[in-house]
């Protein structure tokens, strides 16, 4: 079963056939694409869909839980939440994108937020844990937002685009979000 989560502005729902040319728009955008490590520039066609089929057989495995976010107003696709879960670890990934048009809106701090609840109350895991490429500061914002705390620079520790490319990572315990 896949579940469906509600904020007091979102839906955070199963990504569908119907959203791929909003992920292929919104995710293609080179400002969206350079603030994470996976996403291709220029995003080309057909890749979209490959994504959600993907997404949605993780989620019937519960290897991954991502979660298209949508408007409640318009139930259409902002952008995308998840988490990847090592559930002999009890602990699990969570990561973001949120379309240029929507940004510094708080969409990520409330996708995010409710993402971190359903880890710890449906999956019940133990720790959940981020990371930011360091130019970009305000995905850094958001992971403080939700109470996580830093835990250290990896310097030059990926190549994005040709560049060396600095990661912060967070992360957040149970008890800490329970506080």
């Amino acid at each position: 079963m896949t579940p469906v989560l509600e904020t007091e502005r979102l839906l955070l729902r199963r990504l569908e056939l119907s959203d791929a040319l909003r992920v292929q728009t919104l995710a293609g955008d080179y400002q969206v694409a350079r603030t994470t490590l996976t996403m291709p520039h220029p995003y080309p066609d057909g890749a979209a869909a490959e994504f959600i089929l993907r997404t949605q057989q993780e989620m019937a495995e519960g290897s991954a839980y991502p979660f298209a976010i949508a408007l409640k107003s318009e139930n259409q696709l902002i952008g995308v939440v998840g988490l990847h879960p090592r559930h002999d670890y009890q602990r699990a990934e969570i990561g973001y994108w949120i379309g240029v048009p929507y940004w510094n809106k708080g969409y990520a701090t409330e996708a995010a937020r409710r993402v971190l609840r359903f880890g710890f109350e449906e999956l019940k895991l133990h720790r959940i844990h981020a990371a930011h490429f360091t130019n970009n500061p305000a995905s850094g914002r958001i992971m403080q937002k939700i109470g996580m705390q830093y835990e250290g620079t990896f310097r030059q520790h990926f190549i994005r685009f040709g560049d060396f490319m600095d990661v912060a990572y967070y992360a957040i315990l149970r008890s800490e979000w329970s506080r």
